[in-house]
């Protein structure tokens, strides 16, 4: 009998803990009154107070950069400069936005010229400007694009550089804040074709008094600071001389720069590479041929510039 009586007490007792168990459970489950559910307000401050986290440590009034990349006929290697130079900025957190100076006119090339034209166009919205060439791409994240507040940046020094080694160059990628660039007057607008244009900007530099700065503590050397993608056999640098190109270009020019530049802008586009926004402006340059016949190599000018390359050979 008391066997039977244990065995009931405790048949009990279990009833009784099983029945506090499933109040408990119950009690504990979100009804429509008293529901626990995340407030969506609540939510979306929070996501505002994660976001604007981003936001402060990125403030505002960083200076910002324009990228200006001369242009004509390089859209292969557009489409691998935007990406790539979007990615190595984005990691140095450097406010920019690439603009694409398409020479749209007959004439032949002239890089300083689009570069003018492109610093007058940017100027009132950016701090500062990179001079950059499409088929340079940076590999070493020391690589500091930051803003030159104590002179004209050369990102791509001579020792760095995987084609040009001498101590004055300054080509390929040269940034300058606004007012540098304006005191400068910018450019020589008389180099059509390839070459010397950068030889003449470093003159200007050194007689306004500015140091040109270059990265240091850069570890890497020629072969892998950055990619040079430019194709010579694909894409041909035109190299010719006509009229008297030769002799003019090799002198320090005082008559030319942002004062005397003559273009139009034909129109502005908008695309995305890649998820990257690019402006492209096409431009029209103008060419004073009293000034600077050698815009276009007609016949004349062709038959000398053979002659100088045969005596020079």
């Amino acid at each position: 009998m008391n066997i039977h009586n244990s065995m009931y007490v405790r048949f009990i007792g279990i009833i009784v803990l099983a029945a506090v168990g499933v109040i408990f459970l119950i009690s504990s489950l979100p009804i429509s009154d008293t529901c626990k559910c995340e407030n969506p307000v609540e939510r979306d401050i929070q996501h505002e107070q994660f976001h604007r986290s981003f936001k402060e440590l990125s403030p505002s009034d960083k200076h910002k950069l324009a990228i200006l990349v001369p242009f004509r006929d390089r859209f292969d290697e557009l489409l691998r400069f935007a990406p790539h130079i979007s990615r190595f900025l984005n990691r140095q957190r450097v406010p920019f936005h690439i603009f694409v100076l398409n020479q749209n006119d007959r004439y032949r090339f002239n890089r300083a010229s689009l570069i003018n034209a492109g610093f007058l166009l940017v100027k009132d919205q950016y701090d500062y400007i990179a001079m950059h060439d499409v088929d340079l791409l940076p590999l070493n994240d020391n690589l500091k694009y930051e803003y030159p507040k104590n002179g004209p940046l050369h990102i791509s020094g001579p020792e760095f550089h995987p084609k040009y080694h001498y101590a004055t160059f300054i080509g390929g990628i040269l940034l300058l804040k606004i007012e540098h660039y304006q005191l400068l007057n910018g450019m020589s607008n008389k180099y059509w074709g390839w070459g010397l244009e950068d030889d003449e900007f470093y003159v200007r530099i050194k007689e306004a008094g500015l140091e040109v700065h270059r990265p240091r503590n850069i570890t890497s050397g020629p072969d892998d600071t950055f990619l040079h993608i430019h194709d010579r056999l694909h894409r041909r640098r035109d190299t010719a001389k006509c009229f008297n190109q030769r002799e003019v270009t090799r002198r320090r020019d005082r008559e030319t720069g942002l004062n005397t530049l003559r273009y139009s802008l034909d129109s502005r586009r908008e695309l995305t590479i890649d998820d990257v926004p690019v402006t492209v402006l096409n431009l029209n340059l103008e060419c004073d041929k009293s000034q600077t016949p050698w815009c276009e190599c007609d016949s004349k000018g062709d038959a000398k510039s053979r002659l100088e390359t045969k005596s020079k050979s």
